[in-house]
């Protein structure tokens, strides 16, 4: 099963590659030749083409911008975990790891939580689901400083195992992430 979602997801990759790659060819080519025909092929990619694009950018990530630096963030998190009871497995910091190897690397941190209490039913609706658990957050500071909380989003996680009869639980876990989200982020 995992070989055919790679697979999946490798055709994914190519097509939306060979669709930005066509995108830009047409491009061109509608700047040099014009023409009634190819105007109206233009158009018709403003249709699909976006479209297209929308669904390769589907991540399966939700991100949420933070108003506090990396560490803050994580240090908000960490505190909201405890507080409803989730146990914080390890925090680790990207940024330190890369500066002992002699690299750099803009502030991140990965907090990694979880409570069997949430987890073990969904992996008593898809036991793979194990792999993605425990729950990850990552904490991050992009090119231009701005610090995000990225996590996975469950639904996401429930269509890649293939989950179903779950979807109270994917909403108890996506409503636990997205307040655990707004309480270190500050949002």
């Amino acid at each position: 099963m995992l070989l055919v979602f790679q697979e999946s997801m490798r055709s994914i990759h190519d097509a939306c590659s060979s669709a930005r790659a066509s995108a830009d060819l047409f491009l061109l080519r509608l700047n040099h030749k014009g023409g009634m025909v190819m105007r109206k092929i233009f158009f018709s990619l403003f249709i699909v083409v976006p479209l297209v694009l929308a669904a390769c950018a589907d991540s399966g990530l939700v991100s949420v911008k933070s108003s506090h630096t990396v560490s803050a963030t994580a240090d908000r998190l960490d505190k909201a975990l405890r507080k409803k009871g989730m146990t914080v497995f390890a925090r680790i910091n990207h940024a330190q790891g890369a500066q002992r190897v002699g690299k750099t690397l803009r502030p991140t941190e990965l907090v990694i939580f979880g409570n069997p209490k949430v987890g073990t039913p969904l992996m008593q609706c898809g036991q793979s689901a194990g792999i993605d658990l425990p729950q990850k957050a990552l904490i991050w500071e992009d090119q231009s400083g701005q610090v995000w909380l990225t996590y996975n989003a469950p639904r996401y996680l429930a269509k890649r195992h293939g989950l179903t009869g779950c979807d109270d639980i994917v909403k108890k876990i996506e409503k636990a992430l997205s307040s655990f989200a707004a309480a270190a982020t500050g949002t």
